[in-house]
């Protein structure tokens, strides 16, 4: 169905004939293919996101609240994203028009003094880190990469990443907000709806961060965010990151000051025993189980073809062979990244006693593989940038995470082995990539000295076969039934599937009622209906802002 005509031009006033298309080879080029991710998938091939009625490119605020409110007047869907990062960037329903704020790119303001940058959506993380690092700033980068936008990341979904050790999660970061309702009224929060800036998001009164995110972002799902004021961190390195190098090698030489490592325990015991200890040390500016993302059997050869330009992914399977990898994979079985960066030189010092004494405290090591100064300045520019992102998808083209655990490092470290052998035999079936079932990857610790860890083991498939597919599609069923038999709990392997439910058993409605009711708070996703129904009644967003109806014996 194609919009009217009144309604077609009555958006084109709005943004110009330039950035207003409704052509069907434009809009199928904003569709997502959900293959990708497994947890979407329904009926092969038939994976596709809606196509939408036309997509807008609004140049700014005062056009976004415009264009909501054209929608509410014809009762059109919209859908908003900066830099369509997964499904939640595109529609789930027909009679949808796409906002692509591309064009909402500018970096407002750097308060240096009180350390705040204030942001457009399509402003992303790589760009913003640039700017600030010429003044000694930097800026929470979250693990999907710099690639995507830190004001998305803020307002609309969760955001952890490898520095979150130092610079919290995303939503912790939120400052002063400028919201387009989905009615089409402004809200600007805290110090901002006061006229004295953007230095606080909260007051006065109660503060709104609970209705702006819920309980992990309305994902787009609620009108439009179309500035932002994102807490900043100090920066003790160079005005830019000298990078030298050459494609996928890129690596940085930083000062002194700086210090990368992989480190390696005997158990996740040892592992989880040096969470804790870092933690109350206060050292860590990034700290990750990052590299393993590539898998446990596969890392080591993947680090070799990542640091030499020479080798490409077809020398994989013989660098696999090599003993010497086998024995560096061996060896980083427990492991996590760190970097420690000191604001004087007796602070890196005093951190790296710390360290050293966590580690002879735990029995870990450093290890050496890693430590070599071009592993090491590879390994700083991974982690500090994030921009490998791209390595979530290399082995087959489709990629997504199951047993997704947030709790103390003991809890996360008590169930990775059970999690990883489960999913290693499910890999000999041949539907994923083969990477030793081990591929739990996140970060340690959260704002105020740690706490907590973020567990997501990848599967990797191939979205362009049927029995990967489908395959992996069963994993992911046996995943979720497997962490609530061992008290790990339901995985993020369901957690998006819940906005669509999608496996063509049930309609999506009745398949988010009954998961969300046994969910162990369910009555967060009743209290964000009611919130939804108050600040969204013309219900114009998706369903990716999970909500529950009362239960029948409370209905009037």
């Amino acid at each position: 169905m194609s919009l009217k005509r009144k309604v077609y031009q009555a958006l084109e006033d709005i943004v110009g004939a330039e950035y207003i298309c409704e052509d069907p080879a434009v809009l199928e080029s904003y569709r997502y293919s959900l293959s990708q991710t497994a947890i979407h998938i329904g009926p092969f091939f038939k994976t596709l996101t809606p196509k939408g009625e036309a997509v807008l490119l609004p140049g700014s605020a005062e056009e976004v609240q415009a264009i909501v409110r054209i929608c509410n007047r014809y009762r059109i869907r919209l859908k908003a994203s900066s830099t369509f990062w997964s499904a939640m960037g595109y529609p789930s329903y027909e009679n949808t028009i796409q906002l692509d704020l591309t064009r909402m790119d500018r970096i407002l303001e750097i308060d240096e003094k009180n350390m705040f940058a204030v942001i457009e959506p399509h402003v992303i993380g790589a760009n913003l880190q640039a700017e600030l690092m010429k003044r000694g700033l930097n800026t929470h980068i979250i693990g999907a990469g710099s690639n995507c936008s830190p004001l998305a990341s803020a307002t609309s979904y969760v955001g952890p990443g490898p520095d979150t050790i130092s610079m919290g999660f995303s939503e912790e970061n939120l400052l002063g907000v400028e919201w387009v309702m989905p009615d089409g009224k402004f809200l600007r929060t805290g110090s901002l709806g006061s006229g004295l800036g953007w230095f606080c998001g909260e007051g006065p009164g109660p503060g709104a961060r609970g209705i702006v995110r819920g309980v992990s972002g309305a994902r787009g799902a609620m009108g439009v965010f179309t500035k932002c004021a994102i807490k900043l961190y100090p920066w003790p390195g160079p005005a830019g990151l000298p990078v030298e190098g050459t494609v996928p090698a890129y690596r940085t030489v930083l000062p002194d000051n700086f210090r990368a490592y992989t480190l390696a325990f005997p158990n996740w015991k040892s592992w989880a025993d040096a969470c804790h200890r870092i933690w109350d040390a206060g050292i860590g500016y990034i700290a990750h189980r990052q590299f393993n993302l590539l898998g446990r059997d596969l890392k080591a050869a993947m680090i070799r073809i990542l640091t030499d330009p020479t080798k490409t992914l077809s020398d994989l399977e013989e660098l696999v062979r090599d003993p010497a990898v086998q024995k560096l994979n061996e060896e980083m079985k427990h492991d996590f990244q760190i970097v420690l960066a000191g604001m004087t030189p007796r602070d890196i010092e005093w951190q790296e006693k710390a360290l050293n004494l966590i580690l002879a405290e735990t029995g870990g090591w450093k290890v050496e593989a890693m430590n070599v100064p071009e592993m090491e300045q590879w390994s700083l520019l991974y982690l500090i940038r994030v921009g490998h992102k791209n390595l979530n998808l290399v082995y087959g083209g489709g990629y997504d995470g199951c047993f997704g655990m947030l709790g103390p490092p003991d809890f996360g470290a008590a169930h990775a082995e059970d999690a990883g052998e489960f999913k290693r035999k499910w890999e000999e079936k041949g539907a994923m990539v083969d990477a030793g079932g081990d591929c739990m990857i996140g970060g340690l610790g959260g704002l105020g000295g740690g706490g907590i860890c973020m567990w997501e083991n990848f599967a990797h498939f191939d979205p362009a076969d049927k029995d990967s597919v489908e395959g992996t599609c069963e994993f992911f069923d046996a995943c979720f039934q497997y962490g609530l038999q061992k008290g790990m709990g339901p995985g993020m392997e369901r957690s998006n599937a819940l906005s669509r439910g999608a496996d063509g058993r049930a309609t999506p409605k009745e398949v988010r009622e009954r998961a969300l009711a046994r969910s162990p708070k369910p009555a967060v996703f009743r209290y964000q209906r009611k919130i939804k129904e108050a600040f969204n009644p013309n219900n114009l967003g998706d369903e990716y802002y999970l909500t529950l109806d009362e239960p029948d014996s409370q209905k009037r």
